[in-house]
């Protein structure tokens, strides 16, 4: 069962039954395919820093910009803008030297669908 989730420039999916690349990443202009473990570092790490600036929000002068990272064995990933309105960037670590990036008007709906897109 293939899933993709959509959106003004954004894309996400899963396909469980692929042998190697279960998961798909993209805007509307690019996509790449992750392996599960990809796919699964991706969805936790876009949700802790999500959460991590949901957290400075409160900490921040309305108009001050951020930029948090994120890592794990896989992947990087960089959050920057303000605390509700930010760009999302992230490197594969794998053989693959892949980059992507999407702008903040895409993001919030990002976040949305990859935390509640399965995960196997």
């Amino acid at each position: 069962m293939r899933v993709l989730k959509k959106g003004n420039g954004w894309r996400i999916g899963t396909n469980p039954a692929a042998s190697e690349f279960k998961g798909l990443l993209g805007t509307d202009d690019w996509a790449v395919e992750l392996t599960e473990a990809e796919l699964k570092d991706f969805c936790h790490l876009l949700t802790q820093l999500a959460n991590t600036m949901q957290q400075m929000a409160s900490e921040l002068m309305d108009e001050e910009k951020i930029a948090c990272e994120a890592e794990s064995s896989l992947m990087w990933m960089e959050v920057e803008g303000l605390p509700h309105d930010y760009n999302l960037r992230f490197i594969l670590h794998s053989g693959r030297c892949v980059e992507g990036k999407w702008d903040a008007v895409a993001v919030k709906e990002l976040i949305q669908a990859a935390s509640t897109i399965e995960v196997f």
